[in-house]
């Protein structure tokens, strides 16, 4: 029997809520992902299906640690089959999932084949770069990064990225030019990327309605968390899914909806009556993280937004210490001054590194403040370091793969083709791109044809023709049914394949650290085993396109590995959310940076507000801000001002870090106190 007696009153309702419309205002620090993973076991328990439940929040991170909750509080059943067991468990994933699962089994009814690819930014930006690399732009420079974002926005705004202003407005222009070429390129390679899979499921929902009304009977019950951050494609997929039933529970919070430069739309959740009149609306308002002073600071600063959904957070953890300010030189300064305190907590309060967290606006300001970190021998860690996905050999073995479930996936196998050197040099690819590109097809296809082959020199077109049989054979092994119940199948069959094209004999003549090239290795070792997958059932190839599909959409895996040991957090404000720390220290608090200067041109000034709301409501015990004179840009030192947020911080909340409430600080103290603790501990 579920214990709800552990909920407080406003957490029991939103749980107990099951038909209609639901909005569960969920402020920072409320018990949020609790309610959700209660309501799902208190639907189950009231007689649901579990299979007719469908929950969709934006993370692999988030999604998993739902389904443990769920499983903790509801026992698994006893089942038959596998099969069964799967259809017995309720649906929680990202919304990207979601459209996968739905398009792996109706996609043909749009033209394309069920095992399509999908393309990561990588392989989109190269497939930019190679669509600008035959057009004419009469000696303008086109950025592909942007470009891509201003596809991604095109994709999912329509209209309102139409009308784009500043640096965006160039790029939407472009991306709004090409994009017939890279929505072809993508298409000639049966690929989709993220943006499609969303779109390609609505459009599936209006042209094939048997598909969507599969999905409605199938998802009875849904639920959607950080509904704040859901664009325009989210908001239409959820609502066609929940347009008859109604049954529709969101959560989220208006006043940590930061994402709008990614095309989020605060007004799905602001305007939730316009589309359900009859919504109940839920406030959960305690607040189980922060201290009384933490929470009504964070209460003052919001209040100044006036689009918002009135909410009022407080705790019983009592009022806790005030909120430190303090002003310095320059941001060497700062960082030295930030440190100092970090190892003045660690010594006499023995406050352990873990515990302490340095949020900031921009990823440049990560630069004095390493500095300063090393100078005092401080472990730290930074949240959006390099992906171990994103890794050169990692991404030369998932492009092997992706090229032997599907050749005609032009940007991985021209990323392998070469690698290692067999004999197919940048010339020779080039020449076979131009032939595919003249005969509108792929790459694989041009290098198959006899009619291009044999416009090469013997040993390139011998070359060119052990590759094609190297694809064939590699492709024909997987598609072994017979050995689709050997458990360590694809182990084995990784080993040998990269043993036979020599690559990992390659990383060690390339890398002239040994140990660098070793831990290269070590990379692709402990990737290996997972491509087996749970469903040892599954022919070879199926656990392929499963493995492929699971690490392309699973970018936050790393970013959670990184959480680990005693060290200090390094992370910017946008990454911190969702996350909690018991001392956080806020640097850069200045004018330009928080609010940043784009959002004075963009009209943005209140995200930014809200910015600043989710890192005052990150502290669990201490909140420390700081601001400088001067910050170092190119070398020179530029005149810095205190942010204007500042002066919405209410005065008997907040005390000069000098202890002498209407002193500034002295220039150097932060310096002196850096110095004095790195003498102290040695």
């Amino acid at each position: 029997m579920l214990n709800l007696a552990s909920l407080n009153p406003q957490q029991r309702e939103a749980v107990m809520t099951h038909r209609g419309p639901v909005l569960i205002l969920a402020g920072a620090g409320t018990g949020k992902t609790r309610v959700i993973t209660f309501r799902i076991a208190h639907l189950i328990e009231s007689g649901v299906e579990p299979g007719q439940i469908l929950a969709v929040t934006f993370t692999n991170k988030a999604a998993r640690e739902m389904q443990e909750r769920v499983a903790k509080l509801i026992p698994r059943r006893r089942t038959s089959t596998e099969a069964t067991a799967k259809d017995k468990q309720p649906t929680i994933c990202t919304f990207h999932s979601l459209c996968v699962r739905i398009l792996r089994q109706h996609i043909d009814k749009l033209g394309y084949k069920r095992n399509f690819v999908i393309y990561d930014e990588s392989e989109q930006l190269g497939t930019v770069k190679k669509i600008l690399s035959h057009l004419n732009t009469r000696g303008e420079v086109l950025e592909p990064g942007a470009i891509l974002a201003g596809l991604s926005r095109l994709k999912n705004s329509g209209l309102k990225a139409m009308r784009a202003t500043g640096d965006h407005a160039a790029a939407v222009a472009h991306a709004a030019h090409i994009r017939p070429k890279y929505e072809s390129a993508l298409r000639a390679c049966n690929a989709v990327d993220f943006d499609d899979l969303i779109l390609l499921t609505l459009r599936l929902f209006r042209e094939h309605p048997e598909a969507l009304n599969d999905c409605r009977q199938k998802y009875r019950y849904v639920m959607v968390d950080e509904y704040q951050d859901t664009n325009a494609s989210q908001f239409q997929l959820v609502h066609h899914l929940t347009g008859e039933h109604r049954n529709l529970c969101v959560v989220g919070d208006d006043d940590q909806s930061i994402y709008g430069w990614r095309g989020a739309e605060i007004s799905n959740l602001l305007d939730m009556e316009r589309t359900f009149p009859d919504v109940k609306v839920v406030k959960l308002e305690q607040n189980y993280r922060s201290t009384s002073t933490i929470l009504s600071a964070a209460n003052a600063v919001i209040k100044k937004n006036t689009q918002r959904r009135g909410k009022q957070l407080w705790s019983d953890k009592g009022q806790g210490s005030r909120i430190s300010l303090a002003a310095y030189r320059d941001d060497e300064e700062e960082a030295q001054g930030i440190v100092g305190r970090i190892e003045y907590l660690r010594v006499t309060e023995r406050i352990p590194w873990s515990d302490q967290a340095i949020l900031f606006r921009t990823n440049a300001q990560s630069r004095p403040l390493e500095t300063a970190l090393r100078s005092m021998n401080v472990r730290y860690h930074i949240i959006g370091g390099q992906s171990f996905f994103d890794r050169r050999e990692v991404r030369d073995l998932l492009a092997y793969l992706k090229t032997f479930m599907n050749p005609h996936d032009d940007i991985s196998l021209l990323r392998i083709a070469n690698v290692p050197a067999r004999g197919l040099s940048e010339a020779t690819m080039e020449r076979l791109l131009n032939a595919s590109q003249e005969r509108k097809g792929s790459v694989y296809a041009a290098m198959k044809n006899p009619a291009v082959t044999t416009t090469f020199m013997g040993k390139t077109r011998e070359s060119i023709e052990q590759f094609v049989a190297f694809i064939a054979r590699t492709r024909g092994v997987l598609q072994t049914e017979s050995l689709s119940r050997d458990p360590g199948f694809m182990l084995r069959w990784a080993e040998r394949f990269l043993a036979e094209i020599g690559y990992m004999e390659e990383l060690r003549r390339l890398e002239k650290n040994p140990e660098v090239a070793e831990s290269r290795i070590r990379n692709l070792k402990d990737i290996l085993p997972s491509l087996d997958g749970s469903d040892l059932a599954a022919p070879p190839l199926e656990r392929l396109e499963n493995f492929l599909a699971e690490v392309t959409l699973d970018n936050q895996r790393e970013k959670e590995d990184e959480i680990s040991g005693n060290s200090v957090t390094l992370i910017t404000m946008h990454s911190c959310k969702g996350l909690e720390f018991p001392h956080v220290f806020i640097a850069g608090m200045e004018d330009g940076l928080l609010p940043h200067e784009r959002s004075k041109v963009e009209g943005t000034l209140d995200e930014e507000r809200r910015l600043f709301y989710v890192a005052i409501t990150r502290a669990m015990q201490t909140l420390a801000i700081s601001h400088s004179g001067g910050r170092k840009k190119y070398g020179k030192l530029v005149t810095s001002r205190p942010s204007p947020f500042l002066k919405e911080l209410p005065s008997e909340l907040v005390e000069r870090a000098d202890e002498k409430a209407a002193a500034p600080i002295k220039p150097d103290a932060g310096k002196s106190l850096f110095d004095a603790m790195r003498a102290a501990c040695g």
